[in-house]
């Protein structure tokens, strides 16, 4: 039961982070692609993924000459600020005193860059570099997440499933659809992600430092649970003071 539940929410974990992330990639590939060629948005596009894929390659081995207490600590205080970036804005966000994220404005004002630059005797080449960006970006985000849901001993595949979950979904409904994926409740998702990461930190500093959690990996659930309620506490305290501030 554990085993079972220290699996279900890395993969979790990792497939809505890694969702993020690459909903984000595909909005500027697409407005390459539909904007230019399609051939400047795969080669921008495989030129990210194989510079991704050489990190991995180069920094993958060399985590593992890191003892597993030290990695859980540094991963763990990663992945706290991580999380607490996103889980920030998504805050923010839902209270309103920031604009929620327009995935529509996003590839409205890519595409009005890229129209700019058709004239250009470089177009071609700018283009492939404005995908090659939004992929490797994206991409460091999602090889990070992967890492940190994985940390431990045995995860680290399924954390890998969850992304390459996530990534062929993203590109499946996109391909269909051929416009970006307006319709998903991306900051509902990165408050979930920013709750499940914040959890994983503490967890893993806490077992870096020597705690006992009782139940072991079942703490993780009544860890997401109480972010979750804070989270959602502040939130309302939050949205009824900007609502005062606009009365």
């Amino acid at each position: 039961m554990q085993n079972l539940t220290s699996i279900i929410s890395t993969v979790t974990a990792a497939f809505l982070g890694s969702f993020v992330e690459v909903v984000e990639a595909f909005t500027i590939v697409l407005a390459v692609g539909i904007t230019n060629t399609w051939r400047s948005a795969f080669i921008g596009t495989a030129a990210g993924l194989l510079v991704l894929v050489a990190l991995v390659l180069v920094f993958g081995p060399l985590l593992q000459l890191i003892p597993i207490g030290i990695l859980q600590f540094i991963v763990g205080v990663l992945l706290g600020l991580f999380g607490m970036r996103w889980l920030r804005k998504a805050i923010l966000r839902a209270s309103g005193y920031i604009a929620l994220h327009d995935e529509s404005k996003t590839y409205a004002e890519e595409v009005s860059a890229l129209n700019a630059q058709k004239r250009s005797k470089r177009a071609d080449y700018l283009a492939a570099i404005a995908s090659f960006k939004a992929v490797l970006l994206e991409g460091i985000e999602v090889v990070f997440i992967v890492i940190a849901v994985g940390t431990r001993e045995g995860l680290m595949l399924y954390a890998g499933i969850g992304a390459l979950l996530a990534c062929l979904i993203v590109l499946l409904v996109g391909l269909v659809l051929h416009r970006p994926l307006t319709q998903i409740p991306e900051n509902l998702l990165k408050l979930s992600v920013g709750v499940m990461l914040t959890a994983f930190s503490a967890f893993w500093i806490g077992e870096a430092m020597g705690v006992e959690w009782p139940g072991s990996d079942l703490v993780l659930l009544p860890l997401i649970a109480l972010i979750g309620v804070f989270t959602f506490l502040l939130i309302r305290i939050l949205s009824a003071d900007h609502k005062h501030l606009k009365a």
